[in-house]
């Protein structure tokens, strides 16, 4: 069996801060990633409030830096899926992959968030079909055609606007009066013509036989129903933790969050989390970045007690 002093799951920034910062206090480090480095950060068009890049970066580039910074320090990169963690006690945990298990001393959890679904009927059939959770992935799908969008917050308004860029058209649909975006997107989303806003409105059904047709919205306050003739839907309503493989013992949040202190260690001695993972407010590369410092900093102090 492979043993590491360190085993981080998840190569979002906050993992490969993490591995950074352990690899550079002397920590052997494996880094279990099933996809490409990088994250939802691959699945964004353009990050403006990264510090350090005043007219924004490319998402993928930024993970492309990230990915270079690591590559003078030895380290093993597994390309497997988590199934599950088993926490021996202090400095002893063993975490089963799709192909083996591994020993750690420490483990530090990254592994991000999967999309939220709306939960309408025939949504997963209609998925690949007309609707989708990555703009950046599947605008190019829809171009010179109308879309509908949902949701209120960052995301959703920084997504349609990049839609708007490529698609006809962008109904924008939010069950609330008022989006609950950055004052700064709210303002540059009015200067954009093709975006139309639906507000206090709810999507209830998808309109089609083999692909998506239309989607049918209903106004909350009256009651009133509208018809969208659209061939696309893009989903932006938050986010679910991917902690599917934690310890039966690691405390989580109602939502499924994992629970941490400032120092990002859990209730279990010697594992960590940091990112969109942990239970927190704000969920941006910034903080994912030093959630993984500040992980892998108690992660090395704690490796000196071993």
């Amino acid at each position: 069996m492979k043993s590491f002093d360190s085993v981080i799951i998840g190569g979002g920034p906050a993992g490969m801060t993490a591995a950074l910062y352990l690899l550079r206090s002397g920590a052997s480090v494996a880094m279990v990633e099933r996809l490409a480095p990088g994250g939802q950060v691959l699945a964004t068009e353009w990050i403006e409030n990264y510090p350090g890049h005043p007219k924004g970066v490319r998402g993928y580039e930024l993970a492309d830096l990230m990915v270079d910074h690591l590559k003078d320090f030895s380290h093993t990169t597994l390309r497997q899926e988590v199934r599950s963690i088993e926490h021996q006690g202090p400095g002893s945990n063993l975490v089963h992959l799709d192909e083996e298990t591994i020993q750690a001393k420490v483990v530090v959890i990254c592994s991000g968030v999967a999309w939220k679904h709306l939960g309408l009927e025939r949504e997963d059939y209609f998925t690949g079909r007309g609707v989708s959770y990555c703009a950046l992935c599947d605008a190019n799908f829809f171009r010179g055609q109308a879309v509908a969008a949902v949701g209120g917050g960052n995301t959703a308004l920084e997504e349609s606007i990049y839609l708007a860029k490529i698609v006809a058209k962008v109904y924008l649909i939010h069950r609330r009066d008022a989006f609950r975006a950055d004052k700064i997107l709210q303002e540059r989303i009015k200067t954009v013509p093709n975006i139309e806003c639906v507000m206090q409105s709810v999507a209830t059904e998808l309109v089609g036989d083999t692909e998506l047709k239309g989607v049918r919205v209903k106004r909350l306050p009256d009651g009133g129903e509208r018809l969208l003739d659209v061939s696309g839907l893009f989903v932006f309503v938050g986010s679910t933790p991917l902690t599917s493989f934690a310890p039966e013992t690691l405390n989580l949040s109602p939502t499924r969050f994992i629970v941490t202190d400032q120092e990002m260690a859990t209730n279990l001695p010697g594992v960590y989390a940091a990112g969109d993972v942990r239970d927190k407010l704000c969920r941006q590369v910034a903080t994912a970045v030093g959630d993984g410092a500040t992980a892998a900093h108690s992660a090395s102090l704690f490796l000196d007690t071993l």
